[in-house]
């Protein structure tokens, strides 16, 4: 679903969002607000770049991320959530992922985890994405998006 799709359908129903993001690195929330009004209902977003500000900022839990890394799917849950309660935010979406060129932890490049917390949802879908750095972040934005959008329409 297009960023302009989105906004329109969170203007309508009055609700906001809010993300924590990792590999994307704000580029969820930077596209959300290339669309004009979307003021209105984009309430902020996290940069959680390094593992440890995952916990510090958005709230995930630091026993998770030492046993499992950063990149797992109950991560992105957990990064969804943090972004949802503390921006205050209707819906929080959170993304983690390797954009490669090289694996982390074990975990292949392409590999991106999306979470979106909201009224009565809290769910992850894992992306398999291919290319370079640059569109495997494309494809992780789109993927959130997507998300979302399911829940919106």
């Amino acid at each position: 679903m297009k960023a302009e799709t989105l906004i329109t359908h969170l203007i309508e129903r009055g609700e906001t969002v809010a993300t924590a993001e990792s590999l994307t690195a704000g580029l969820v929330c930077a596209t959300l607000t290339e669309v004009p009004g979307s003021s209105a209902v984009v309430r902020g977003g996290l940069i959680v770049y390094a593992t440890d500000l995952k916990a510090s900022l958005a709230g995930v839990d630091a026993d998770l991320l030492a046993t499992h890394g950063a990149v797992h799917p109950e991560v992105a849950a957990q990064l969804a959530a943090g972004a949802r309660d503390r921006c205050g935010a209707t819906w929080g979406l959170g993304l983690t992922g390797v954009a490669g060129p090289a694996g982390q932890d074990g975990v292949a490049p392409g590999t991106v985890h999306v979470g979106l917390a909201g009224p009565a949802v809290l769910t992850v879908r894992t992306l398999g994405l291919s290319g370079d750095r640059a569109s495997v972040r494309a494809g992780a934005v789109g993927g959130a998006f997507a998300l979302l959008g399911e829940h919106l329409a």
